[in-house]
């Protein structure tokens, strides 16, 4: 009876402070403003993405030949049919902005996963691995940053072939040493700490050091690393389907749809404009959330 009586304490103590560490988080995270601002225009977007065959009103490669570079709404010439006017083939903006935000949210969630996954193993080897192999593989990491993230994406995808997902492949290859490093010295930091030898003592071994004991004391830094990176991925995505080396027509990814607008820009403002400002409301909402998260999980940055 006793020993059930101290489990069921312990289960109920576990349960309370669940919730008081989320209630702790929620109230770093909303002294920043930007960063709560950042959050909602962040779920708003996600929304939007999720729900885009819902919201669009046509289909984003439909071509209404009638209406080719027609303006917006409020603008003269232009009319609620189209509200945010069309393209040089008469393709609707407004669904195709929409329908937009979901390739490029896609780009952001595959590029952190694949980038953070491999990045996060190779900091912890790196951690653990004797002297001769953690120095082979930082050097490596070194070579990989030494060249201009954009400069080594658009190599890799040419030799992968310009494809939506080659881009994201090298995206995620040239944002993991980000993720190696950052696991790396903060597996450094943890693993001389008084819970890893004792449960070194206790018998633990190396892949539940790696995994169980020191990965959960390391996540801080690499969920604000994670949030950063989406708005890097969104951007390099936008770039090499600007550059012709992503997304391909008729895919309406915001990139490619700058890249398709290039001829218009003086005489049809719109088409460059609204996919532009679509990149730059994400990513300054992304890396608004960003700030908000690592102070509110970096301890140092905590006000008492």
């Amino acid at each position: 009876m006793a020993d059930a009586s101290a489990q069921t304490g312990k289960t109920m103590v576990g349960a309370d402070r669940r919730p008081g560490r989320l209630k702790e988080f929620w109230s770093y995270f909303s002294e920043n403003r930007g960063a709560v601002f950042g959050l909602y225009v962040f779920a708003a977007f996600l929304l939007v993405a999720i729900l885009a065959p819902l919201l669009a009103p046509y289909d984003p490669s439909a071509q209404f030949r009638d209406h080719t570079l027609q303006p917006p709404v409020w603008q003269a010439g232009g009319s609620w049919e189209f509200p945010l006017g069309t393209d040089a083939v008469g393709r609707d903006m407004l669904s195709r902005l929409i329908h937009g935000a979901r390739f490029s949210f896609f780009v952001g969630i595959v590029v952190v996963v694949v980038a953070a996954s491999g990045g996060i193993i190779v900091g912890l080897v790196a951690g653990f691995a004797p002297k001769w192999l953690d120095t082979l593989i930082m050097r490596l990491m070194d070579i990989i940053l030494a060249f201009p993230s954009l400069l080594l994406a658009l190599v890799l995808v040419a030799v992968l072939g310009p494809t939506l997902l080659n881009a994201m492949i090298a995206i995620a290859l040239v944002l993991q040493p980000h993720y190696v490093r950052l696991t790396r010295a903060s597996v450094l930091s943890e693993r001389s700490k008084d819970y890893v030898t004792a449960s070194r003592v206790a018998g633990a071994g190396r892949e539940r050091l790696m995994f169980i004991t020191v990965l959960p004391n390391c996540l801080a830094p690499i969920i604000v690393q994670a949030a950063l990176s989406f708005s890097t991925a969104i951007l390099d995505a936008a770039a090499l389907g600007f550059l012709g080396m992503g997304a391909q027509p008729p895919t309406p990814e915001w990139g490619t749809m700058l890249a398709d607008a290039r001829e218009f820009v003086l005489r049809a403002w719109w088409v460059v404009t609204f996919p532009g400002l679509a990149i730059l409301v994400t990513v300054l909402a992304i890396n608004l959330m960003g700030d908000g998260l690592r102070d509110a999980l970096d301890p140092k940055l905590k006000r008492s």
